[in-house]
């Protein structure tokens, strides 16, 4: 059971950055610069603990990757 802390677990939506970075060769340090987050922030939503994420960075994301938002996330069912 999620406690406190731990409510990114009510969510299922699932974040597939590392493999569309992977598939363009681009970490998430050069993503952060060109989309101008920081490290930590993308890092969070890489790895599916972001709790919500602006259009303005979801739009700059997609701009970069050359993807659509349904690239980039998904929901699962529970």
């Amino acid at each position: 059971m999620a406690g406190p802390g731990d409510d990114h677990e009510d969510h299922h939506i699932e974040v597939h950055l590392d493999k569309l970075l992977s598939d363009r060769g681009m970490t998430v340090t050069e993503l952060a610069q060109r989309v101008g987050v920081t490290n930590v922030n993308l890092s969070v939503l890489k790895n599916g603990r972001a709790k919500a994420i602006r259009f303005t960075t979801l739009t700059r994301i997609c701009e970069v990757l050359q993807c659509q938002p349904g690239d980039l996330l998904s929901y699962r069912k529970p």
